[in-house]
């Protein structure tokens, strides 16, 4: 499930995706097995690049890992077990730059995680386990269609739940990665299942970031959530469709899932509207929201949801807007990333025959690469605006960078980056 907000909250989970909480998504085209692991006595794996720390000889980092694993309850046979042959594989840390989540323009991003073939499948998945997906859904509130839609995206509907050994992905990136702790913490939780006997070493396969099972857990999450749905006195998110949907749905009721509540619903924007407003941390009643003149796209009443609100336009002003409620918050609890999220929402949605949204995305728009979007913040940076870490990441900091420097320059302050924003920036610097 997502990875940068993910992997830095208490319950975390992660793929790719770094998300506050326990899961981690991954993408929709999930990546295959990679080739490439690395002689850790070789050069390639003890040599900083000059954008990176030095890292200790693999071996010398796996043996003064060890003690502490131990000390946390996994015995010397099953750590040896299952680091037996595992190297660091560093294609993996490559990928970590690449989360099509946050790299990709969202209505890219939707076009493979809403496919036509992903509706067709989801609908045909939800009729042929009907019986079990009530059976384990209904304890906990969740629809059943938001589960499926999870799994969906996750796994495509279990055919593909990564590829990469867990102990390799974790261990590959506890060693090497932008943030070890994280991945540590995982790892020892990954060896802990292992102890307890869930799973083998050789069948725990998931993401090239440690996610798990057809709706990817990653190891601290599934050892605090993941649920035997089947009475087996097994965990099974691998081959056990009742544990993976019980699994997930336990997920989403614990981190706040309202029964009878709808995710939200596509919204039209009056003329005037206050960009200022489009940010998840800002919350209206329903009645505040339609008292500013915003309306549903569909002409139909905003709903009736008691819940804060917030509104959202993850393409500026020349796309889709919407009003979110608590159970997209939940969503994204799962995988802290606003695409994820929405693409969840709208395939429950299509899968149960809700209709396509109203407006039009910008598909005209260049992408901005991760590099472009680091120039982006510098040169906002440099003039004065405060635009958060040079990161890539377009948060809300910079999103508010953007807005003030769009008011400077006359145009609609929505906060959205694009590449005629960026060249103006680079234009009016460079001058």
């Amino acid at each position: 499930m997502n990875l940068r907000a993910v992997l830095l909250l208490p319950a975390i989970l992660l793929l790719a995706c770094q998300s506050s909480h326990g899961q981690t998504a991954t993408s929709p085209e999930q990546a295959q097995p990679a080739a490439g692991t690395v002689d850790p006595a070789q050069p390639s794996a003890t040599t900083a690049t000059p954008a990176e720390p030095a890292r200790p000889n693999f071996v010398a980092w796996r043996d003064a890992f060890k003690p502490e694993a131990l000390a946390a309850g996994v015995s010397a046979t099953t750590f040896d077990r299952a680091f037996d042959g595992v190297l660091p594989n560093f294609d993996i840390l490559a990928k970590d730059e690449e989360q099509p989540e946050y790299v990709r323009p969202i209505w890219s991003y939707l076009d493979t995680a809403v496919s036509p073939d992903r509706v067709a499948a989801g609908r045909q998945q939800l009729a042929d386990n009907k019986a079990v997906l009530r059976k384990t859904t209904k304890p906990y509130g969740v629809d059943p269609q938001i589960v499926v839609a999870i799994w969906g995206i996750e796994s495509r509907y279990g055919e593909n739940s990564g590829g990469y050994s867990v102990i390799e992905a974790l261990a590959t990136m506890a060693y090497g990665s932008r943030r070890p702790d994280v991945f540590r913490e995982n790892l020892i939780d990954a060896l802990l299942i292992l102890e307890h006997g869930d799973i083998t070493p050789e069948d725990m396969q998931g993401s090239w970031a440690g996610a798990m099972g057809q709706t990817q857990f990653m190891p601290t999450a599934y050892r605090q959530y993941a649920v035997d749905g089947d009475g087996d006195g097994k965990r099974d998110i691998w081959r056990s469709l009742p544990d993976v949907f019980a699994s997930t749905a336990g997920y989403l009721a614990a981190h706040g899932w309202k029964a009878g509540q709808p995710w939200g619903a596509e919204v039209r924007l009056p003329a005037k509207f206050d960009w200022e407003l489009a940010e998840m941390d800002t919350t209206k009643t329903v009645a505040e929201w339609r008292k500013l003149g915003v309306k549903r796209a569909d002409g139909k009443p905003l709903p009736k949801v008691d819940s804060p609100a917030s509104i959202i336009a993850p393409a500026g002003h020349r796309g889709p807007a919407f009003i979110v409620f608590n159970n997209f918050r939940t969503i994204l609890a799962y995988n802290n990333s606003v695409s994820y999220a929405l693409a969840v929402a709208h395939l429950a949605d299509v899968i149960t025959g809700k209709p396509e949204f109203v407006a039009q995305w910008p598909r005209e728009e260049p992408p901005l690469s991760r590099t472009d979007k680091q120039d982006l913040q510098n040169l906002l940076s440099q003039r004065g605006y405060d635009a958060g870490d040079n990161d890539g990441v377009i948060g809300p900091k910079t999103r508010v960078a953007i807005r003030q420097f769009q008011r400077e320059i006359g145009e609609v302050p929505d906060g959205f980056p694009t590449l005629a924003l960026l060249t103006r920036l680079r234009t009016m610097t460079a001058s």
